[in-house]
């Protein structure tokens, strides 16, 4: 076993669930009103494998991981680079037909 010192050098993404006394919503109904989830410290996470609240300094981490990504995967789901095949062809100009316009062959 190789030994370690000091703090890694990145974050893992470590695996999270919905809380399952307020269902991911942060929040419990109350008499009169909502009230902060104590079991998830009013994230709507919990650790998958342990079942616990995390800590709010690694809470906060794993979040920014997640939501890096989500942004990430809608840029491109923006810049329409996942469309592939006949579809790409008819949606951006090849400057290849008359005067530089787009030439699908058709």
């Amino acid at each position: 076993m190789k030994k370690n010192h000091g703090p890694a050098f990145r974050a893992a993404q470590l695996d999270l669930a919905r809380c399952p006394v307020c269902k991911g919503r942060a929040v419990v109904k109350g008499v009169f009103h909502d009230l902060a989830c104590v079991q998830c410290n009013a994230s709507g996470w919990i650790a998958a494998e342990t079942g616990e609240s995390l800590p709010l300094e690694i809470l906060v981490t794993q979040l920014s991981i997640r939501l890096q990504a989500a942004d990430q995967q809608i840029e491109q789901l923006k810049s329409g680079s996942l469309m592939a095949g006949p579809a790409a062809q008819y949606e951006h100009n090849n400057r290849r037909g008359a005067g530089g316009s787009n030439y699908t062959g058709d």
